[in-house]
């Protein structure tokens, strides 16, 4: 960011916009407080939050609701990542032990269940019905959720189904973010509609990135350890596409992972298969078919910037898809 009063206002509102985050989690329930708490200092780098505040200089940044719905934003995110480390398993947490790790099954589903109310308390304290309604995805969330969990059904062409379920659980929380910034500051019609296409291509595009760094990323700059998703069963981009390919490497990935990954794999997958696979998939045109299709969800992100006001908030929102397309190497 080389605006520096921008980079100055964004500083200022998202310190306003922690302590909002830290007086919501300040249950009567000792437990609960605490494991609040724990995943709340785990860091992170609060993207979400900046994205409303980026969104609303379209409009007046100024307004308080504006600090509400950045909150709020950056709480759902934080009550989805505790139950998806139920879901999965995971010890940790953005190199911290997880709540479910630390605690419970139990205590970590109901703290991220503590976490979406309080972040709908801070929506239903916005006038605008329309940012009220942003509840919606929550519903969104829950069905990529599922979606990733199920996989297609028979004859559903993989790469479409992941679209969808991206759309859902990764793209529909971004979009709200933007969505949420313009319309709480008051932005014009087509100021919202140009950000909600922003939201839904740059959400795309970041989970196509994520499921790049799992194969190439460097756990020191990305805090992702290589392989996970692989471990995991997770349908990433570059997986659906060698798993639909020919030739001796899809073979041998469909006989690692099986057709689809995820509920139809066989068994988990050893240490020793998780690194076949992962060097099978680097050499695979599977990763040059992922990269066209991130390059089109960021060219589609840019260009939806295309009605918005000159100025360096929109410079930033562009250089964010810069820096998701070289986060992906």
């Amino acid at each position: 960011m080389t605006d520096q009063e921008l980079a100055s206002g964004l500083k200022a509102d998202l310190a306003v916009v922690e302590e909002l985050i830290h007086d919501s989690i300040d249950s009567e329930a000792p437990l609960l407080r605490e494991a609040s708490q724990h995943l709340i200092d785990a860091g992170g780098k609060r993207y979400r939050p900046m994205l409303t505040l980026l969104a609303a200089r379209f409009g007046n940044p100024d307004d308080p609701d504006v600090l509400r719905a950045a909150a709020a934003c950056e709480l759902v995110h934080a009550a989805a990542l505790c139950h998806d480390d139920v879901l999965d398993g995971a010890p940790l947490r953005r190199g911290r032990s997880s709540v479910n790790a630390r605690w419970s099954d139990a205590v970590a589903i109901l703290t991220g269940d503590f976490l979406f109310a309080q972040a709908f308390l801070l929506l239903a304290a916005v006038p605008q019905q329309e940012a009220r309604l942003e509840v919606n995805t929550f519903v969104r969330l829950v069905t990529g959720q599922i979606r990733e969990m199920t996989g297609p059904a028979d004859g559903e062409d993989p790469t479409d189904y992941y679209v969808t379920m991206v759309s859902d659980k990764t793209a529909s929380l971004l979009r709200a973010c933007v969505r949420l910034g313009a319309l709480t500051s008051g932005a014009g019609e087509t100021t919202v509609r140009a950000l909600e296409e922003y939201g839904d291509a740059f959400g795309v595009a970041f989970q196509i990135s994520d499921d790049l760094l799992d194969l190439f990323g460097e756990e020191e700059r990305s805090g992702k350890r290589q392989g996970t998703d692989l471990l995991q069963g997770a349908p990433t981009l570059p997986v659906l596409y060698a798993l639909s390919g020919t030739g001796e490497d899809s073979e041998r990935l469909r006989a690692l992972l099986g057709p689809l990954p995820g509920a139809q794999r066989r068994t988990a997958l050893t240490a020793q298969e998780r690194a076949e696979a992962t060097e099978l998939l680097r050499r695979h045109p599977a990763v040059d078919r992922t990269r066209e299709r991130l390059d089109a969800y960021i060219a589609r992100a840019r260009a939806a910037l295309a009605p918005l006001a000159e100025g360096p908030a929109r410079d930033t929102l562009e250089a964010l898809c810069a820096g998701v397309a070289h986060r992906a190497g």
